[in-house]
């Protein structure tokens, strides 16, 4: 049986996105014995994702990876606690060096979310949902 997921991601410089993750205000272990590999511990379910370097990657995947600048592989998503928040992680990413690729707005009458890029270009999707407002049927 299955008793853990975890997400593993290619970066280009490790101690560089350490330090922008950590700026959004996500936890960020680096594993005793190992600087080549950091561990984002995500919100209250603990979701952990993997940060290797391009190189640990993809001996790992034996496959090419894509250019995030061309093409996006995943999307990353994350929820909110409020408007507000969204807000301030969108700030606080384009501070630590991100770009925002959808600026906060409502959809749907009870969404409200943006889209930012780390500093290797993944994308995130940053979500408030008023679930009282949520259509329902």
């Amino acid at each position: 049986m299955v008793k853990n997921f975890w997400v593993n991601l290619p970066v280009e410089d490790i101690n560089r996105s350490k330090e922008f993750y950590s700026k959004l205000g996500f936890s960020t272990n680096t594993l005793p014995g190992d600087s080549d590999q950091v561990q984002l511990v995500i919100g209250e379910s603990n979701a952990i994702v993997m940060l290797f370097p391009v190189s640990t990657f993809k001996n790992f995947t034996k496959h090419e990876i894509v250019d995030t600048k061309q093409a996006t592989e995943v999307l990353f998503s994350i929820d909110a606690g409020s408007k507000e928040e969204v807000d301030e992680i969108a700030k606080r990413a384009v501070m630590a060096g991100g770009t925002i690729f959808g600026e906060p707005s409502e959809n749907q009458g009870w969404m409200y979310g943006c889209g930012f890029a780390d500093l290797d270009g993944h994308r995130w999707n940053v979500l408030y949902m008023d679930m009282s407002m949520m259509p329902k049927g």
